[in-house]
């Protein structure tokens, strides 16, 4: 299986990298999380004049009509710098939902806003107290003629404050549907408030408020968004991927130049041992993710290919996370030093949308579907 990417991918990534690093840089993003929407919205019109934010829609929804490779680009680029704009949760998951979901009305409407940096979507799902589920029971939807209206609670909602538009799971006639939300519409109420890792999340609260259905079949959509979900799990395992390289490659620049006792701490060999576990962890992850990338471009088992990614990557993440801050000593504790603020990233994403744990117990579910094969390769009667 080739993993390299092509001429074209190569440049892209050169391109988002570029962009990114400046924007970026030094102690930019420190200053750009601490206010209001969380994310430099200079970068996301800049992202958007790239073609960034159009990757994965087709070219008549007014997007790039590029594949999951291109997306998965973008977010390790994003990932290597935390560039904290909401590109999975707007445009793979939310934008993926209403490509996949929408009428051509609906995605002529709200697809090329999107591609152009004008619409921020958020994909308002989770419900307290339920646990990554792809289906919806706290927020109902009730038809009133030809329209609808929702009441109910959805938290948290990654970037649900700012979002122009909501896609909102709504429980009705005892299946879960699909609707379109206005930012402005009346009886919505949106709490925002900031995440550990420096992102933005709300509590969003339905109170008779005005929806459009998405789509226009009366179907059960929990099987859309269990795959919106998945891909969107793809795309964060490549952003994971992002930080984490960045996180090892800081973690063996100060064992190379941090002096103990007279010498590097490379010196000493359980470091560097330790190190070298972080790297195989990495590139098994970084395999894995672009593993699962290639499965859904090949339009195979995107479910199943998505919680073996998050599975890896959530192992690699904690173990190269941790051991980058305890590699770096004191000072990878601290709030002005990076190491840590990649960790805490690499933390959020481990519970977006499910967490290791969660995809072990999926993918151990499924075990019993497999055949048992022989080491000669004949499978056992």
């Amino acid at each position: 299986m080739d993993f390299t990417y092509d001429s074209e991918q190569q440049a892209l990534r050169k391109a988002v990298n570029a962009l990114l690093t400046r924007a970026y840089g030094e102690d930019q993003r420190r200053t750009v999380v601490a206010g209001d929407p969380g994310y430099d919205e200079r970068t996301w019109a800049r992202l958007a004049e790239m073609g960034v934010l159009g990757l994965p829609f087709a070219e008549e929804d007014g997007g790039v009509g590029a594949g999951p490779v291109e997306v998965a680009i973008a977010a390790e680029e994003l990932g290597r710098v935390l560039a904290p704009e909401p590109f999975v949760e707007t445009v793979v998951l939310a934008g993926g939902l209403v490509a996949s979901v929408g009428t051509p009305g609906q995605r002529a409407e709200i697809l090329p806003a999107v591609s152009e940096g004008r619409c921020v979507l958020a994909f308002a799902h989770a419900e307290p107290g339920s646990r990554w589920s792809s289906e919806a029971s706290a927020v109902r939807a009730v038809q009133a003629g030809a329209s609808w209206r929702l009441a109910g609670v959805k938290e948290p909602v990654p970037h649900g404050a700012r979002a122009d538009r909501l896609v909102v799971s709504a429980f009705t006639d005892g299946t879960t549907r699909l609707f379109l939300v206005d930012g402005n519409a009346e009886g919505l109420t949106r709490t925002g408030y900031r995440t550990h890792d420096g992102g933005r999340a709300a509590r969003v609260a339905f109170d008779g408020t005005p929806a459009r259905l998405l789509g226009d079949k009366d179907t059960d959509r929990a099987g859309d968004i269990e795959r919106a979900q998945a891909t969107a799990r793809i795309a964060y395992a490549h952003e994971s991927v992002g930080a984490m390289d960045t996180a090892l490659r800081m973690t063996v620049e100060y064992l190379r130049t941090r002096k103990q006792f007279g010498v590097t701490l490379n010196t000493f060999q359980s470091l560097t041992f330790r190190a070298a576990d972080m790297y195989v962890s990495l590139e098994l992850a970084r395999s894995t993710a672009l593993w699962a990338v290639l499965v859904q471009d090949a339009g195979g088992d995107v479910v199943r290919a998505a919680d073996r990614a998050r599975l890896q990557t959530s192992r690699a993440g904690r173990l190269i996370g941790e051991e980058a801050i305890h590699l770096h000593g004191g000072i990878g504790m601290t709030a002005e030093y990076k190491v840590g603020h990649y960790t805490s990233r690499l933390t959020a994403i481990d519970h977006i949308l499910g967490d290791g744990d969660w995809a072990l117990a999926r993918l151990a579910a499924g075990v019993g579907a497999y055949e048992t094969v022989d080491p000669l390769g004949a499978p056992y009667s």
